[in-house]
């Protein structure tokens, strides 16, 4: 990429008109964690929580998300999504919760920023209700590892 598309030849912020792209299936997978104590994470997934299902509410919240990317996003167009897949592993080798996020759609731009807005949001909901017990949890490792459809079709992370 050699240029940045959401600005004009005058250098002023603005919506990418996508009306003459192609329709084409997007897909866009984007990963994060969430480390905490091995006691928070005990909680989470004797699923004993005072708040509920943590994870389940998490999985719906990062759902939702995505689906209003474009209402937080300032120049993200809003999409029409087909598919949203959040998967949550609680691993308690590294005392954290792994994100792991599918978004698809068949349309004229990508769903990278769908996907990563997910991750983030399904990360502070779980966040949101364990910081009672756990404020020093931190969310890391967020990024897009997958995306294809388009013009520039697939690309992947190489760094794993």
């Amino acid at each position: 990429m050699s240029e940045l598309t959401h600005f004009n030849s005058a250098g002023e912020a603005h919506m990418v008109d996508v009306g003459e792209k192609s329709v084409t299936k997007r897909r866009a997978v984007a990963e994060g964690a969430i480390s905490m104590e091995p006691s928070t994470l005990e909680r989470i997934v004797a699923g004993d929580h005072k708040k509920g299902d943590v994870l389940g509410i998490a999985r719906v919240a990062g759902i939702m998300a995505s689906k209003r990317t474009a209402d937080l996003i300032p120049l993200c167009h809003p999409l029409a999504l087909t598919h949203v897949g959040i998967d949550l592993e609680p691993q308690t080798d590294a005392s954290r919760v792994y994100c792991r996020v599918t978004v698809e759609t068949a349309g004229q731009t990508g769903v990278e920023m769908e996907a990563l807005t997910a991750v983030q949001v399904t990360l502070l909901t779980i966040y949101d209700m364990c910081k009672a017990v756990d404020r020093g949890m931190s969310m890391e490792g967020v990024r897009l590892i997958h995306k294809s459809g388009g013009k520039s079709g697939a690309w992947n992370r190489g760094d794993d």
